[in-house]
């Protein structure tokens, strides 16, 4: 197919996405939001409940992180950083994982992460919330609210590759090839 020819129809596929993403928000802001318990997380100074971790905010944002035994995770994670001061500046933000409080300080200075970190260890969040497998952890996120009644959760959805919470897929996508084959690494070069 000629180059013109394919662009154009990208071009309708792109379209034909914007129109369903339009259709998800729709579906979305009709669902019935999910209560659920004010949990115990950990920090590096103390336990902290959810309905701390909103701040001074209605809206929070949760990213359930494998840990930083997950070179995926990491990558989305290192995507948040650019984006964290423009989602924090709407709702709370905050990444949650199996790894210790310790562990996470230690490896988000490591990575130059900016964003607050809590660890689910020791609770049963992770896996209410739906993001434990027969494998293990898996990632996504959680959208909460605060409500009349306590917390509600609003949205989830769950992250793999190539998903729209990491650009960098759509972008190795427009290569010439796409991927290849290309894996995350915690360092290049």
């Amino acid at each position: 197919m000629d180059y013109a020819d394919a662009s154009g129809k990208l071009a309708d596929y792109r379209r034909r996405i914007a129109a369903l993403r339009a259709e998800m928000r729709d579906l979305q802001d009709r669902a019935e939001p999910q209560p659920v318990e004010d949990y115990v997380l950990q920090s590096t100074t103390g336990e902290v409940r959810l309905s701390e971790a909103f701040g001074g905010k209605d809206d929070l944002i949760v990213i359930h992180n494998m840990g930083r035994s997950c070179p995926y995770c990491t990558l989305w994670a290192d995507g948040y950083n650019g984006v964290y001061e423009h989602l924090a500046d709407r709702a709370a933000f905050v990444v949650t994982s199996p790894d210790s409080p310790a562990e996470q300080a230690a490896f988000a200075q490591s990575r130059g992460w900016r964003f607050p970190m809590l660890s689910h260890r020791g609770s049963s969040f992770a896996d209410d919330m739906g993001y434990r497998g027969d494998n293990g952890w898996l990632p996504g996120t959680s959208v909460f609210r605060r409500d009349t009644g306590g917390i509600v959760r609003v949205s989830d959805a769950g992250f793999s590759p190539g998903d729209d919470f990491c650009s960098l897929w759509h972008f190795l996508d427009l290569l010439d090839g796409g991927r290849r084959g290309w894996r995350p690494k915690y360092r290049y070069g």
